[in-house]
């Protein structure tokens, strides 16, 4: 699949998991076919059974429900879970790129990173958010901020498309029947999911649905993120919560500040590890002498993935910009070039820097001694490689495997429980 730019979309922002489940939700509750659904976290708590509930019910009145999940973000599902879904003939897959050795996943390093929800054909959503209730804001301090956009239009056919080939979706009708359906498959009433087809137009922005794989799509997202900069004239607004970008990305950053272009990056101030901000800071300096102003957002940890040029160009996602989302993860985007929805998402952004965030001084980043120069060389070469590094490591021909009940481990004795297995697997919550 080659990006291209799509017209006649009708595009929504939906900021947290405020504005972003229950549309989904009711979205899914209106499936009249199919609903595809791809994530890379979803854990067993009150979003998580919201969740459970709208697939078991859609599948019960004869949509085709498919579920792909990440066996490293979504580890733990419950045979409890798993069975209830499989029982009302939803397809629950995980992706696992590499073979097991004494049951340890071998390859942690390369995941599907990917949030995507097709529903009919018709509708799409595409972001950063994962099933969980650590992005809504009763969470508490570690409720995090993340971006999604709600799709219609000719954009949704090719979403679509490319979710069904991802999950390898039958092609005829026997298959699509659930399993214990194809022997009365004469008074079955429900019709198959129709293919992807071309939609009509439902508003007026141009739109482009962006991969990274490890095969033919490596680098489209961070491609596009260079052009955009390297054309912007105005303004350049990035907040991205895993910042370490390759060299090239980061040199077009500071060569548009240094035309005058106001670049500003929102990074993680309360990161939910640690590491995330010590990495984005050995770059601070380097950005902050080009003329780049740096806010590190304090409110709540960043968990988002959005930009904005000038005053048409966006891009809402689920691609971080550092080595593993740039190098290694299968990851998706979508840029829009529309104005209004420019603004908005814009505003958005202002508002963060205005109202949660702490702006860097060069001042504060300044760099001293002979370790400074010797971490400089350092991170210097590190960008200008890692891209070429990521490269030779394996990169083994995804699997999808089917999730069974009797594989899963049984359901945890008090949501007690479960917040603490979650709060170790915050580790990673990409």
């Amino acid at each position: 699949m080659s990006a291209r730019w799509t017209a006649g979309n009708d595009i929504r922002l939906l900021e947290n998991g405020e504005e972003f489940f229950p549309r989904v939700f009711e979205v899914i509750a209106s499936a009249r076919r199919e609903v595809i659904l791809e994530t890379f976290i979803l854990f067993e708590d009150k979003v998580g059974e919201a969740l459970h509930t709208a697939l078991i019910t859609a599948a019960r009145r004869g949509v085709r429900v498919d579920v792909l999940v990440d066996a490293f973000g979504s580890p733990d599902l419950s045979r409890e879970f798993i069975a209830t879904l499989t029982e009302a003939g939803v397809r629950i897959r995980a992706f696992d790129a590499g073979p097991k050795l004494f049951g340890w996943r071998t390859n942690l390093i390369r995941r599907m990173h990917r949030k995507i929800v097709v529903v009919d054909g018709e509708t799409a959503f595409v972001g950063g958010i994962n099933y969980s209730a650590d992005y809504l804001g009763d969470y508490g301090p570690e409720g995090k901020q993340d971006y999604a956009v709600e799709l219609r239009g000719p954009l949704v056919s090719e979403i679509h498309r490319f979710v069904r080939d991802a999950i390898g979706a039958p092609k005829d009708r026997r298959q699509w029947l659930p399993r214990r359906s194809r022997s009365l498959s004469s008074t079955f009433t429900s019709s198959p999911p129709r293919a992807a087809r071309p939609l009509a137009h439902t508003g007026d922005a141009h739109a482009m649905f962006l991969i990274r794989d490890n095969r033919e799509h490596r680098d489209d997202i961070e491609h596009h993120y260079r052009v955009a900069i390297c054309g912007a004239r105005q303004r350049v607004i990035i907040a991205n919560a895993y910042f370490f970008p390759g060299y090239r990305l980061f040199r077009e950053m500071q060569r548009a500040a240094r035309r005058g272009v106001e670049v500003s990056l929102i990074l993680q101030g309360e990161p939910d590890m640690p590491i995330v901000k010590v990495a984005a800071s050995l770059l601070y300096h380097h950005l902050l002498k080009a003329g780049v102003r740096i806010h590190e957002y304090c409110a709540r940890p960043l968990h988002g993935k959005v930009a904005v040029m000038d005053d048409s160009w966006s891009t809402v996602g689920s691609s971080n910009l550092d080595p593993f989302s740039l190098s290694l993860n299968l990851e998706a985007n979508v840029v829009v070039r529309d104005k209004p929805f420019n603004q908005l998402l814009g505003e958005r952004l202002e508002t963060l820097m205005a109202t949660s965030c702490r702006e860097v001084k060069l001042e504060d980043a300044a760099e001293t001694g002979l370790w400074a120069t010797v971490r400089s060389f350092l991170v210097f070469h590190l960008l200008r490689r890692y891209s070429a590094w990521a490269g030779w490591l394996p990169a083994h021909a995804p699997r999808l495997t089917p999730l069974e009940p009797a594989s899963c481990p049984p359901r945890l004795k008090s949501l007690h429980e479960l917040n603490g297995l979650q709060g170790m697997k915050q580790a990673d919550t990409r």
